[in-house]
């Protein structure tokens, strides 16, 4: 496995293209298919792209702030003792692979956005003080648990099914997360990524000291912002600028409202935690000028969100407007029985998602298509949604739409990491198969 680890990552390093690249190499894929299958006018086409290249404008506003306050946050003088603390009880770099795995499994479990970051900030953090760790395969270990969100507490499908009103509620009713996330087998299935992968990453550790990349990500290399001079608090906008009680009392403001919010009984999603972290960062930075001075050195990890998200919208456009999408969903419902339809939803899911790497988005138009397909051949609807939030966290691996601000964040190249992604791909494609089929079959 190793051997075969240390082969895809010399491929992947000379093949694979930056992932801007790649984005707009699935744009034009994405016509051709459009064209050839749907038959469609390629105007029409250049149409649908540009028409919907902003529908995600939201969603990249949302993982930008997430980023860019998470990095921010970990970079806060208490944050950064404590991951200090922890990184030096780490002292082997194959225990420290499995922690950032476990770190990234989990904590996307928990909630999609804090998983997205932890993972990278945990990996950059060890990079720094475990000797002979692999970087690449750290970055791709902390973001490897982020094909587990579909499944877990924040999984777009499941909780859309249970919520009332929902696209689909008249055809298959309201689904409560006991048959979906809190089912048995689906809890055994995220036990065994949060467990088994772990495991499975640090195995990838190259065991020859001349095959181990050392990387310092470039954010890391400059200087904490030094604290303020008193001496040079000479009008009252310096005063102001340098007065924790900016930070204090705007941090505090905020994380009141968190509470209220929960309170409420209001559910978690990307706002309230980026409300959380932001309010988090200033309360603990608590001087403008420090938290203002950790901004300018953090704000470049957003710019590949900015840039590529919007191609993604495009493609997804195309996929839907064309009926490309339908169509290929469509053939995979044919080859299925009740008891392998949600199966076949995992494996068109994964494909789709390749090309439209948005679980509601996704969902809007193939989930109709598999609930009728359901309704038809009498198969289990939850296990079907399942099925198609089971491909849509499986490609996640290799699709660079997620992986994009984890880049960003770690500083290395897309094909740095595509290697060990695809073994990913491998060993979650057996867990979520074997479940998705038992799950049919109940």
């Amino acid at each position: 496995m190793k051997s075969l680890a240390a082969a895809l990552s010399r491929a992947f390093y000379r093949f694979s293209p930056e992932s801007l690249v790649v984005a707009v190499l699935l744009t034009f894929a994405t016509f051709v298919l459009a064209t050839v299958v749907e038959r469609a006018n390629p105007v029409d086409l250049v149409m649908l792209w540009g028409g919907s290249a902003w529908d995600l404008i939201e969603l990249s506003l949302q993982i930008a702030m997430l980023l860019l306050t998470g990095y921010m946050l970990a970079s806060t003088p208490l944050v950064d003792r404590a991951l200090n603390a922890l990184a030096v009880r780490v002292t082997g770099p194959r225990a420290a692979i499995a922690l950032v795995t476990f770190a990234g499994a989990l904590g996307t479990w928990l909630n999609v956005g804090f998983g997205l970051v932890i993972g990278v900030v945990l990996a950059r953090k060890l990079a720094r003080t475990v000797p002979g760790m692999h970087y690449p395969l750290a970055v791709a270990a902390g973001y490897a648990g982020f094909s587990l969100y579909g499944i877990g507490l924040s999984g777009t499908i499941p909780l859309t099914i249970a919520t009332p009103a929902h696209l689909l509620e008249e055809q298959m009713g309201i689904v409560p997360t006991s048959e979906t996330i809190f089912h048995p087998l689906v809890l055994a299935t995220s036990a065994a990524v949060i467990l088994g992968m772990p495991l499975f990453m640090a195995f990838l550790h190259p065991a020859r000291a001349q095959d181990v990349v050392a990387f310092t990500p470039p954010a890391e290399t400059g200087a904490a912002p030094a604290p303020v001079d008193p001496d040079a608090r000479t009008t009252l906008a310096d005063r102001l600028n340098a007065s924790p009680v900016i930070g204090i009392l705007m941090g505090l403001l905020g994380l009141l409202y968190t509470v209220l919010h929960f309170a409420g009984g209001a559910g978690v999603d990307f706002n309230i935690i980026n409300l959380a972290f932001l309010s988090l960062t200033l309360l603990l930075f608590a001087r403008p000028n420090d938290f203002l001075a950790s901004l300018r050195t953090s704000i470049g990890v957003v710019s590949g969100v900015l840039i590529q998200y919007p191609i993604y919208a495009g493609i997804m456009g195309v996929l839907s407007g064309s009926g490309l999408m339908v169509t290929l969903a469509g053939f995979f419902v044919a080859a299925s029985s009740p008891e392998t339809l949600p199966f076949f939803s995992f494996v068109s899911g994964g494909l789709i998602n390749l090309f439209a790497p948005s679980g509601g988005a996704q969902w809007a138009v193939q989930g109709p298509i598999m609930i009728e397909a359901a309704e038809q051949m009498g198969a289990d609807y939850a296990a079907t949604a399942l099925g198609v939030a089971y491909g849509d966290q499986w490609t996640n691996a290799i699709q660079p739409f997620w992986i994009i601000p984890v880049l960003a964040i770690s500083g290395i190249r897309l094909r740095d990491v595509m290697g060990y992604l695809f073994l990913v791909l491998i060993f979650l494609g057996v867990v979520y198969g074997a479940s998705i089929l038992l799950l049919g079959s109940l």
